[in-house]
């Protein structure tokens, strides 16, 4: 992430925020926005500034390139705005306990997010720390794969992986093998990271596990396990169409990288197990017991935990085993390198997350619960599925999706459950599971690779790509429609 640069006219404005809205409290009546139980605020002036905050602190995220400010604090200081401005008009209608439990809801779904992004991202500092994707890409210089070849693998890898590991886990995993092997060129790690987005969005939209939206569908009944992967190829061609086009701008050439020899540290595969067994807890908790897979996620880092205190404990007679292997062998380069072997230490993984990114994350889930609470979302379903067909409504929110992140869409979808065909449910699953790739900010895995490939993945490089995405993201809809056509028929 760049440096942060102090800008004295965004410090001004930053500085204007509080006595602008106090000045603006102070003009409002808040019992003028009285409703038979809740209070509709879409059409009074709270709710106007409220959206005019929400799409001034998305302005500047997307700038973030630009002004070098990290994404994370326009949409901290937007979601405080956003949900103080509810509280006190709930406050002055004597119904503070709707807007408090409102809150802990919104947080809620913030905190599984984030403690499953959490785990992800310790277990991938674990396998960094223990040179998992240094060895990784020594094999890929030792193969001799090209760009080009690097650009399809890594696509198709994170297409594969992402029905089983979900798609923010698989992209973060293959962005850290596109850094490590293309270290430097940024141009190459901004397309490979695009194209990695994009195939772990398209694969995850097939599977109840490849993300949270198609996990919301599934809980809720409307589409059986088995019926996702009708998705399949709609979602093979969103992932192809640009991956085919960007691959056209990859020089066929290989990495400048100098191959070296890796050496693993101590307990890498056997943490790469245990990664494997985190997400296969994951899922048994939700398919089993119906719990939240989070419960996994966390119990894995239960498991990275007790196997880190088994490395430290067992570090020195490992140390003494082999000092005198390689003094037998000879081999002093790797009697050097036990000179520098430090203790595995978990926490300093954890330590290591990138925070900006789930910040985030709080920021967006936070400003989007409280719009939505405030009757916006609400009223955008419904105004898209009154006024126009499911078909056009489902495309249109898939590209909101892009803007206002894919859950809180749709959980609005299935709290109207408006009267829509089984293609049509299919159709809004594929939509607000792929829409989020026509921009870096519209999905959990772009936004992730954001943050680990910091300078080089960035909103304006995605952006130049937006309309490529956006061509497989129209193909997707028509092979789905084509495929699946009888199902637009039948109403259940």
């Amino acid at each position: 992430m760049p440096t942060l640069h102090n800008d004295p006219g965004q410090l001004r404005v930053s500085r204007c925020w509080p006595f602008l809205l106090a000045a603006l409290l102070l003009c409002i009546s808040p019992s003028a926005f009285a409703v038979t139980g809740d209070i509709d605020l879409t059409s009074s002036t709270v709710g106007f500034f409220a959206v005019a905050i929400f799409v001034l602190a998305y302005a500047l995220v997307m700038a973030e390139e630009k002004i070098h400010m990290r994404k994370s604090k326009p949409v901290l200081v937007a979601a405080g705005i956003i949900w103080g401005l509810i509280g006190w008009v709930y406050v002055q209608n004597g119904m503070s306990d709707t807007s408090e439990h409102a809150f802990r809801v919104t947080l809620l779904e913030f905190t599984e997010l984030m403690l499953f992004l959490l785990v992800a991202m310790t277990y991938i500092n674990a396998m960094e720390e223990r040179r998992v994707f240094d060895a990784l890409r020594s094999w890929m210089l030792r193969k001799g794969f090209s760009y080009r070849q690097l650009f399809w693998l890594t696509g198709g890898l994170a297409f594969v992986l992402s029905p089983i590991a979900d798609n923010l886990t698989t992209a973060l995993l293959m962005c850290a093998v596109i850094t490590k092997v293309a270290e430097g060129d940024k141009r190459f790690i901004n397309l490979a990271c695009i194209n990695v987005v994009v195939a772990a969005n398209a694969g995850g939209a097939f599977s109840p596990f490849g993300d949270i939206t198609t996990l919301m569908v599934w809980q809720a009944g409307i589409i059986k396990f088995q019926e996702f992967f009708i998705l399949f190829l709609p979602a093979l061609v969103n992932f192809l169409i640009p991956a085919v086009i960007m691959s056209i701008f990859i020089k066929d050439q290989k990495p400048s990288s100098v191959y070296e020899d890796v050496w693993l540290k101590r307990g890498a595969r056997r943490i790469i197990a245990l990664f494997l067994i985190t997400i296969a807890t994951a899922v048994l908790c939700h398919t089993l017991l119906h719990l939240p897979p989070v419960l996994g996620m966390m119990t894995g880092l239960g498991y990275l935990q007790f196997f880190g205190y088994y490395l430290r404990r067992s570090l020195p007679r490992s140390l003494e085993r082999k000092r005198e292997r390689y003094s037998r062998q000879g081999d002093n380069k790797k009697l050097e390198q036990l000179g520098g072997v430090v203790p595995f230490d978990v926490f300093n993984r954890v330590a290591r997350a990138e925070w900006d990114t789930l910040l985030f994350f709080y920021g967006v889930v936070m400003c989007v619960g409280g719009l939505g609470f405030m009757g916006y979302l609400g009223l955008l379903s419904e105004a898209l599925y009154t006024g126009w067909n499911a078909t056009w409504a489902n495309i249109i929110l898939g590209i909101v999706s892009a803007v206002v992140d894919n859950i809180p869409v749709m959980f609005a979808v299935l709290t109207m459950e408006p009267e829509m065909s089984h293609g049509h449910w299919l159709l809004i699953t594929l939509t607000a599971g792929v829409g989020g790739s026509l921009l870096s900010i519209g999905s959990a895995a772009g936004v992730a690779v954001m943050g680990q490939a910091r300078g080089a993945y960035t909103f304006m490089g995605h952006l130049r790509w937006a309309p490529v995405i956006f061509l497989g993201y129209v193909a997707s809809i028509i092979v789905h429609m084509w495929l699946n056509a009888n199902s637009f028929a039948v109403f259940g």
